[in-house]
C-alpha cells in the first residue's frame, strides 16, 4: 500500500461513492479555506490504482511557524479497520511531521452507535466503538467543546412521500405547520444578491440565544461555491404584510391608513415580510439543514420555521434524497435539562446520530505539549 497526495477531483471521484463522505469534505471547502489564508492537502492511501482511504487537509501556522492541520468531517476511511486505519494515519503523521506540523485535529463522519429518537440505545442495533478503541491505541485524546457537533438528528427519508413522512411528525408540528399555511407562509429560495435577507435574520438570532453568526462574506462565499453546483440552497419564509399581519402590527397599518398618509395605495402595497431563512447543503444522499434563524416578533404567531422545514423535507423526498439531516443537537437528550433545538427537531420523526467527534494527535511533541502548556497559563491569566 502506498501514501501519496493526489489531485482534487481525484478526491472529488473518492468522495462521492464513500459512505463517510460531508460536504466538509470536499475541494470547494478547500477552497474557501485557501481564499481564508488556509493550505489544502489532498492525501490518500492506495493498493496499486484503488484509492482505499483519503482525506482534504487544511493547515495555517499558528505556533511558532508550525501549523495545526485539520481534517473538517474526515478523514474518509472505515475507522474499524485496523490495519487501513493504522498505516493511512501513521503515514499522515509522518507526512504532517515533514510539512512542519506540531498538530492534527480530526472530526469523522463516522456513526459509533445506533440510538432512537430519544437517544436511547438501539437494541441490536450496530456499535462501531472499536472505532474509538482504534483511535485511542494510535495517541489521539478527544476535543471536549468542540465546533463540529457530536450528536446530531435526522430523518431516515426511506424512500417514503411527504405525507408519509408526516404521520410521524407529532400532532403539535402537523398543527404549526397547518397554521402557517393558514396564514399565508410561503417560502421561496433567495439569489445571492439577496443574501443580506438571511443575514439580517441570522444574526438577530445570534443575539437573542447568544452564538456567534459567521459574517455575511462566508454566506456568500459558500453561495458561490456550492450554489452553482446544486449543492446548497438558501431558503426565505415570507408572509405579505397587507393580508397577513395581526396584533400591534397591523394596528400600527390601520394608523396608517390612504388618508394619514396622503397615499391612495398605502394600505394595498404587498410586502413580503421574511420571517425566517435557513441554510441548506444539499450533498450526497443527504439533505443537511446547517444555520438558521427566525424574526422573533413573529414567531408564535407564523411558525414560519415550521414552514420551511416542511418545505424542504417535502423537496428532500420529491428528489430522491435518502436522508434529511437537522444537524447539531446539544449532547445526547437529558429529561432533567430539555433543549428546546433537539425538542423542535424531535418533532419532524427521526432519531439520534451519534458520530465519532473531534480529535487530537500530536505530530511534534515538543512543540505541542510547549503549546499546551502556554495555552494553559493563558487560559489561568
Amino acid at each position: 500500500m502506498t501514501f501519496e497526495e493526489i489531485s482534487a477531483e481525484d478526491f472529488r471521484e473518492f468522495a462521492k461513492n464513500s459512505p463517510y463522505k460531508s460536504f466538509m469534505q470536499t475541494p470547494e471547502i478547500a477552497k474557501y479555506r485557501e481564499e481564508n489564508g488556509w493550505t489544502a492537502y489532498f492525501l490518500a492511501a492506495k493498493h496499486g490504482e484503488e484509492i482505499k482511504a483519503a482525506t482534504m487537509l487544511v493547515a495555517k501556522p499558528y505556533f511558532l511557524g508550525k501549523s495545526l492541520f485539520i481534517a473538517p468531517g474526515g478523514p474518509l476511511l472505515d475507522l474499524e479497520d485496523q490495519y487501513l486505519t493504522e498505516f493511512f494515519i501513521k503515514s499522515l503523521k509522518k507526512y504532517l511531521k515533514s510539512h512542519n506540523g506540531y498538530e492534527l485535529h480530526i472530526s469523522p463522519y463516522y456513526e459509533i452507535t445506533e440510538r432512537d429518537r430519544h437517544g436511547d440505545l438501539v437494541e441490536n442495533g450496530f456499535n462501531h466503538k472499536n472505532a474509538i478503541k482504534n483511535l485511542k491505541n494510535l495517541g489521539f485524546t478527544e476535543v471536549k467543546d468542540a465546533s463540529q457537533p457530536k450528536y446530531m438528528y435526522a430523518l431516515d427519508l426511506n424512500g417514503k412521500s411527504a405525507e408519509e413522512l408526516m404521520k410521524d411528525f407529532k400532532s403539535n408540528t402537523r398543527g404549526h405547520i397547518r397554521k402557517a399555511e393558514k396564514m399565508g407562509v410561503t417560502v421561496r429560495e433567495l439569489k445571492k444578491d439577496e443574501l443580506k435577507i438571511f443575514k439580517d435574520i441570522t444574526e438577530s438570532t445570534s443575539k437573542r440565544r447568544e452564538f456567534e453568526d459567521k459574517p455575511l462574506k462566508y454566506y456568500e462565499e459558500m453561495y458561490d461555491l456550492f450554489v452553482p453546483r446544486k449543492e446548497a440552497m438558501f431558503l426565505v419564509a415570507e408572509v405579505s404584510v397587507d393580508s397577513r399581519e395581526s396584533g400591534a402590527r397591523q394596528r400600527e397599518d390601520e394608523r396608517r391608513s390612504p388618508v394619514a398618509t396622503g397615499r391612495p395605495d398605502a394600505a394595498r402595497e404587498s410586502i413580503e415580510t421574511p420571517l425566517s431563512a435557513a441554510m441548506f447543503m444539499l450533498y450526497g444522499s443527504e439533505v443537511v439543514y446547517l444555520f438558521s434563524g427566525s424574526d422573533e416578533k413573529y414567531m408564535k404567531d407564523y411558525n414560519a420555521q415550521y414552514e420551511l422545514q416542511w418545505h424542504m423535507i417535502k423537496y428532500a423526498a420529491e428528489k430522491k434524497f435518502k436522508r434529511y439531516n437537522f444537524y447539531g443537537i446539544h449532547g445526547l437528550p437529558d429529561d432533567n435539562q430539555p433543549d428546546g433545538v433537539y425538542e423542535f427537531k424531535k418533532g419532524f420523526g427521526g432519531q439520534v446520530l451519534e458520530y465519532a467527534g473531534t480529535w487530537e494527535l500530536p505530530i511534534n511533541q515538543t512543540f505541542y505539549q510547549m503549546y499546551k502548556a502556554l495555552k494553559k497559563l493563558k487560559h489561568r491569566g
